[in-house]
């Protein structure tokens, strides 16, 4: 047998295998995806169809606000948090994300830092309350979702604070 030949025969086979690992490879755990596209995972946004208390229409779950610069429950918020509480524990089964947000001033970082702080703060009121943890989880957004965009102190107060996104019910 030539040195040629040898080596064509050793190229096709690897070639060959390779091939065969490849496709063994590529149709293994694939789900069929319905839209035809390829699969992604779910956007933040998306838990909103279920509701948010932005909106109103999470199911009573009321946004609680902050002031400048604090994380601090003042008692307005607890107030308000105290009514989440018994909305959550008449509905067991209701899961949320809890959403920390700050207003436009300050840096990216800054506002991603004290935003989650507020969401947490949030989260260990409702524990205190009787609200099992692994019902809630916590997101930051910062300054990056307020929902108002003027630059007023009243604008910027709406945008301080903590909002509750059913994730399940």
């Amino acid at each position: 047998m030539s040195t040629k030949s040898g080596v064509s025969r050793r190229l096709t086979l690897v070639v060959g295998i390779a091939a065969m690992l490849f496709v063994v490879g590529c149709g293994g755990n694939q789900k069929k995806d319905e839209g035809g596209g390829v699969p992604t995972a779910p956007a933040a946004d998306e838990n909103t169809q279920l509701g948010d208390s932005d909106s109103g229409k999470a199911m009573g779950l009321q946004t609680v606000h902050f002031p400048y610069d604090s994380f601090i429950l003042d008692e307005g918020a607890k107030g308000t948090l105290s009514s989440n509480a018994s909305i959550l524990k008449d509905k067991a089964n209701l899961k949320i994300q809890i959403e920390g947000h700050c207003d436009q001033r300050g840096g990216i970082q800054y506002n991603i830092a004290l935003g989650e702080k507020r969401a947490n703060a949030t989260r260990k009121y409702l524990e205190d309350m009787g609200v099992a943890g692994d019902r809630m989880t916590v997101i930051s957004f910062g300054k990056e979702k307020p929902i108002d965009t003027g630059t007023s102190d009243e604008a910027y107060a709406k945008n301080r604070r903590a909002n509750f996104v059913i994730t399940s019910h």
